[in-house]
């Protein structure tokens, strides 16, 4: 059912006087970005998070670089516009297309998920496979990163356009998405990979079933892990870590709230209290 905010008035607005109590905005396609939600919640159990999952326009992976950047434009702009004092971009196209761009063009701390994951894949080994969404194995951006800091590595990338689809519809235990899986890691599984990387905050989802493919020496990566210590690393650097009780999570879409809250159910343990957002008229409305 419908209910009023809770959100109403200056509930989350301490950006004037209490800058370090104003939220954390993260934001994703879908239900992808929860893995990094989760980690902040392990890692920085004090902050504040305004979650947003543009579920009318997923997935991402498919998109162009120019819809891309559009899309994350949206969502900043209304992230500023909650006061947010950081944004984390738990989506890894939006990293690959969007982040050096719009960092040029918003006043806020931006942080992405591929440059963290590039920087512990390197750690875990020497053969390095990625899968990713088309848009972002086509970019080359974890491969560039990886390279980056170690040239002495192999990468392999591989895109995966049925993942998405098939978490988000609550598929991952269906026996379709383990053939699926199978038939995207048996090239990286020739080239003898030692460590996999998510290439999208989706895919930890997945573990179960990739696990179940992989040989127990496949290191996996979950960027995840490491943009949220990033995150907190910053926010120490900015003078912006919050020492006060948390507020409540906000979640928000601007698809099916009710799909929403029934995918997020099983990664968080309670049903959310969804909002509906129109990012060209900032309405929104609720769903309890």
């Amino acid at each position: 059912m419908y209910s009023s905010s809770i959100f109403e008035g200056n509930l989350y607005d301490f950006s004037d006087k209490e800058p370090q109590r104003a939220p954390i905005g993260v934001f994703d396609s879908g239900v992808g970005g929860l893995t990094v939600l989760r980690q902040i919640y392990r890692q920085l159990p004090n902050e504040s998070i305004i979650y947003f999952g543009d579920t009318a326009r997923l997935p991402y992976g498919i998109r162009s670089q120019a819809e891309i950047l559009q899309f994350v434009r949206e969502i900043l702009s209304w992230m500023q516009q909650q006061k947010v004092k950081m944004v984390v971009m738990a989506c890894n196209t939006s990293s690959a297309l969007a982040l050096e761009i719009v960092r040029q063009e918003f006043n806020l701390p931006i942080l992405g998920v591929i440059l963290p994951g590039a920087k512990a894949a390197v750690q875990q080994g020497k053969r390095i496979g990625v899968i990713a969404t088309p848009a972002t194995a086509k970019s080359n951006a974890y491969k560039q990163a990886i390279l980056e800091i170690d040239p002495e590595v192999q990468v392999w990338q591989v895109g995966c356009p049925e993942f998405v689809p098939l978490i988000e519809q609550n598929r991952i235990n269906d026996p379709y998405t383990t053939e699926v899986a199978r038939s995207y890691l048996e090239p990286l599984l020739q080239q003898e990979i030692d460590t996999l990387v998510y290439g999208c905050t989706h895919y930890p989802h997945l573990a179960p079933v990739l696990r179940s493919l992989l040989p127990g020496y496949v290191k996996l990566v979950d960027p995840a892990v490491h943009v949220v210590s990033a995150c907190s690393q910053d926010l120490e650097l900015l003078g912006l870590t919050n020492t006060h009780p948390p507020l409540p999570t906000r979640f928000v879409v601007s698809g099916c709230p009710q799909q929403f809250a029934q995918s997020a159910v099983q990664w968080l343990g309670h049903t959310p209290l969804v909002e509906v957002v129109d990012l060209n008229n900032t309405v929104v409305s609720q769903l309890s």
